[in-house]
Parts: C-alpha cells; structure tokens; sequence
C-alpha cells in the first residue's frame, strides 16, 4: 500500500492558533522555502509580502471584504448571511498571527501577441505559485507552525494590491494563515485516496 512522505504528511490546513506572534526571520524562511518553487523559464514571478501589523490585517480583510459583499449580493444572498460569512473571514484574518500574501507579476515571463499564449504563460505563472504556496506550507509544518490556504485573493486581486498599497504589477493570488497551533485543535482524519478514481495508467 502506497503511503504519504511524513514531511507532507505533517502539512495539515489548521486555522486555529495561539496568540503567540510569529517572527519576522521565521516567515522570511518561508518566503525563502516558498521561493525555491519552479517556475517557468526559471523566473521568480512571484512577490511575497509578510502582514503581520494589525493595521494591515484590517485593511486587507476589510478590502477583500467588500469585494465579497458585493459578490454575494450580486448573487442575491440573503442580507443576514452575507453579513454572516463576511465576518467570519474578517475575524479569521485579522486574528491570524500572521499572514503571508503571494501574489504574481510578468518578472520573467514571456510575452506572445495571441491571447491564447499569453493566457497559457500566465497559467504557468499561476501553478508555479501553487507550488510555491506548497513549499511554504511545508516549511512552516517543518518549524512547527500551523498555517491555511485562503483562496480570496484570487478572486479580487486588485483589491488586496490596494488595500496594502502594493505596486501595481504585484497582483494577489493566495494567501497563508500562520501562526502556532492551538493546543487543543485535532485535526480530522485525511481520507484515503481513491488511486483508481483519481489516476490513469496508459
């Protein structure tokens, strides 16, 4: 029976943390680990900026927010519970001890003159930060850090670029909950994975 590597195995989603702060040089090693990623054409498209202020937490959970609100009123949910789910992700973030945004850029991509290339380059970009989100989350789980993937950059990338005053070629795509995990957090059973479902042999 085939079995997961225990350093992947200890990579775990864990959203609840102590309140003790993480160091700068801690989440730099991150960054460092995140940036060892492939990418194409051997390129670093990625941009990493460490939240760890309260002021910039609120700022980029408030900016992210409102993208959410309209969406979902947009999609006609009931008032109540975007007020509901809005909050949650508002207190999520802000009381995560730190969060590491990854965002992507041009830097060393290249440019074609159909749209159909430049979209597939730009796909490349976007698997490469995937992996590289992977290796932070890795090494963060090496260090005894707990830490979560949010997707809600993805879906509004200009907001949080703004809300932080980042540059604007810097565009958020990810972003990464870290902290120390809470004592009393069990997390739940991986399920097995179905081989037969999930891969095809030729």
């Amino acid at each position: 029976m085939t079995t997961i590597p225990a350093f992947i195995d200890a990579r775990r989603s864990i959203r609840s943390f102590t309140n003790e702060p993480v160091a700068l040089d801690a989440l730099d090693a991150l960054v460092v680990a995140a940036c060892s990623a492939p990418a194409p054409h051997h390129s670093r498209p990625w941009r990493f900026v460490v939240v760890h202020t309260d002021d910039a937490k609120q700022r980029l959970a408030a900016g992210m927010g409102a993208c959410w609100r309209a969406d979902l009123g947009a999609d006609g949910v009931d008032p109540s519970r975007i007020d509901e789910l809005v909050s949650r992700s508002h207190e999520k973030i802000i009381e995560a001890p730190a969060l590491v945004l990854g965002c992507l850029t041009w830097d060393g991509l290249d440019r074609y003159p159909d749209a159909d290339r430049q979209r597939a380059e730009w796909g490349m970009a976007l698997l490469s930060l995937g992996a590289a989100v992977e290796n932070l989350m890795l090494a963060a789980a090496a260090s005894d850090l707990a830490s979560c993937w949010v997707a809600a950059p993805i879906f509004c990338p200009e907001a949080a670029r703004d809300a932080l005053g980042l540059a604007e070629h810097w565009l958020p795509h990810a972003l990464v909950m870290v902290g120390y995990p809470d004592p009393d957090y069990v997390g739940r059973p991986r399920p097995p994975v179905p081989l037969e479902d999930l891969r095809a042999t030729r």
